[in-house]
């Protein structure tokens, strides 16, 4: 029996799942990880273990935060959508109704399915820019897209919650951290944060395992251009940069959300309940937009409105192996997020478990 700290609840159906998650949790020699999956109307499982410190004194609990990377990205796009729906935007109007100084002929569309083209910073930009959202955001407005809007598309890793949460301080006049807070996640009661507010610093785990073999593997074999776009500004893979406290308390829309597991599969489950988004434009959002190359990440893929696209379903999985999943064919809403960082392998052995019980073929 192992001793390192596990608690929640699950199902004894999926006992399986629980101690797939454990062995992952015992393989992980930095922080932990939770894990939420949502079926059939209910939490079949809500787990959360080991520690949530480097050092090992502060176990993972039930409130602990974490920053999954890119998995942030849906719930900027949320933001978007949420006042296409009211009126308030046009998906397909030029972007520069709203934002006038952009030099990219782009729309909204195409920025919540990375179809601008803005990708990367030609100007050297030093870690700062990152603390300081109207000097980002006039960087981006002067950039040049790396190709022309709507004919390809590619990540915009570092950038697209900037671009989307721009428009929406433009429109509404709240930050894209206030507006996700007040409108999402706050009547949701989901714990996710864009912006760490300061009496829940104490709750963020450490993120861990960023060694010179996953910094390895992160470029080895990876376009100039994907380089580029996660190096400038520079600190996104420093965890000395990720660990502190005015990267926590910043908003950089597209990956340094903070927040649950229970918390990213509960988007999942409300976008599909339909307390979001109606559902023609839920519909929209959770379509292809796109299907190709990927110029940034390279190899096929098919990306919606803030979502990764596959006949299975939609979701968002980010660097360092965190992820988060509606599966259509399941109808299971899934999220696994992790203090250390590593490859996907253990999301998709966790996933493959909980598709077994249900008799599904793996993900």
């Amino acid at each position: 029996m192992s001793d390192l700290p596990l608690e929640g609840t699950h199902d004894p159906r999926f006992d399986v799942v629980r101690d797939t998650f454990l062995r992952v949790l015992e393989e992980q020699p930095g922080t932990g990880a939770s894990l939420a999956v949502w079926h059939g109307g209910s939490w079949v499982v809500d787990l959360w273990g080991g520690w949530a410190d480097a050092a090992h004194t502060r176990p993972w609990t039930r409130g602990t935060l974490v920053m999954p990377y890119s998995v942030t990205k849906p719930f900027a796009a949320v933001c978007a959508l949420l006042l296409a729906d009211r009126g308030v935007l046009d998906l397909d109007a030029p972007l520069t109704t709203y934002w006038p100084e952009l030099a990219a002929r782009t729309t909204m569309r195409e920025v919540l399915a990375h179809r601008s083209g803005l990708v990367v910073l030609d100007e050297d930009a030093p870690e700062e820019v990152f603390y300081d959202w109207d000097r980002m955001c006039t960087l981006l407005a002067k950039q040049p897209p790396a190709w022309e809007p709507g004919t390809a598309h590619g990540e915009s890793a570092l950038f697209y919650g900037h671009l989307v949460g721009e428009v929406v301080r433009r429109t509404d006049g709240r930050s894209l951290g206030r507006f996700l807070a007040d409108e999402v996640c706050e009547p949701l009661s989901l714990d996710f944060q864009v912006g760490v507010a300061e009496q829940d610093l104490g709750r963020v785990a450490d993120l861990t395992g960023f060694d010179e073999e996953f910094r390895r593997a992160g470029v080895e074999g990876r376009s100039d251009l994907f380089v580029r776009a996660l190096d400038n500004p520079p600190g996104a893979l420093d965890p000395a940069v990720l660990n502190g406290t005015a990267w926590r308390t910043a908003e950089v829309p597209a990956v340094n959300g903070h927040g649950t597991a229970r918390a990213v599969a509960g988007l999942y489950v409300a976008l599909e309940q339909g307390l979001l988004l109606t559902e023609e434009l839920r519909a929209q959002a959770t379509a292809p937009a796109g299907t190709g190359p990927d110029l940034v990440l390279g190899g096929e893929r098919s990306w919606g409105l803030g979502v990764a696209v596959d006949p299975d379903g939609y979701g968002m999985g980010g660097i360092g192996g965190s992820f988060g999943w509606w599966s259509e064919t399941g109808r299971y809403a899934i999220a696994f997020l992790t203090g250390h960082i590593g490859d996907h392998d253990r999301g998709d052995r966790i996933e493959n478990a909980l598709r077994d019980v249900l008799a599904l073929p793996p993900a």
